[in-house]
């Protein structure tokens, strides 16, 4: 069930949804944020490191370097790049690669780049130099702000997509025992089990409804948080 169409029956007589703070303190976020910082290992990145025949031939082994810094892997990756150009008799350069990863680095970790990162849900293994990582990881942290507010947000919307399509279901279903219920030739102990399954259905829905409206509100303080970490972080670095 789509935002447009969320008005169910009865849901015009229902009492005020209370509003309530945000689910994320900031204090809490920093501390989930750097727990998940702490174990992410480059393996996040991916761990496919493959090599086409022609690339190992080619030997470019400072632009491979460069562009595996650039991208936030750690060294150990020559490892994989030797592996696959291994079955191709190449060996790689690994003076070369480091010199180029070396570069690479500098241009991962930069305060955007940081928060573009974070605000992707991707991994942070760790590659950064002391000095850079003084800025990277702030900013990393802060995107992270921004994806798990994203993330709520989708979670409360597919929450009430679900029980909107659940509730869909349930009046499908009362309006065809009606239908049953109006049949020619039934018996009364007939008429009457097909009453008592009505009502069971509507007490589901009316369960369903109930979750429905809470789901509903969990989705409207979701999207006001993520509204307000935008907010707060589109004053630092703007839009995006």
């Amino acid at each position: 069930m789509g935002r447009a169409t969320a008005v169910k029956p009865g849901l015009d007589q229902a009492p005020p949804y209370s509003r309530i703070s945000p689910v994320f303190g900031e204090g809490a976020m920093r501390t989930v944020l750097i727990s998940i910082v702490l174990i992410l290992t480059a393996t996040l990145l991916g761990s496919c490191a493959t090599m086409s025949a022609e690339e190992c031939v080619a030997g470019d082994w400072t632009g491979r370097g460069f562009a595996d810094g650039a991208a936030g892997y750690t060294q150990s990756r020559l490892g994989e790049h030797a592996e696959a150009c291994g079955k191709h008799g190449v060996a790689p350069d690994d003076d070369a690669y480091r010199t180029g990863w070396a570069q690479g680095v500098l241009r991962y970790c930069t305060l955007p780049n940081g928060f573009a990162q974070g605000r992707s849900g991707a991994g942070y293994a760790g590659v950064c130099p002391r000095d850079l990582e003084a800025e990277f990881l702030p900013a990393y942290q802060d995107g992270q702000s921004v994806h798990v507010a994203d993330q709520a947000v989708s979670s409360a919307r597919g929450s009430v997509d679900s029980l909107g399509g659940r509730l869909e279901e349930l009046d499908d279903k009362i309006t065809a025992k009606q239908r049953e219920l109006r049949a020619d030739g039934l018996t009364d102990e007939q008429r009457d089990q097909i009453r008592t399954r009505i009502q069971e259905i509507r007490r589901e829905r009316e369960d369903t409804e109930r979750d429905w409206r809470r789901a509903q509100r969990e989705l409207d303080d979701a999207e006001r948080n993520a509204r307000d970490v935008r907010y707060r972080f589109q004053r630092i670095y703007g839009a995006w």
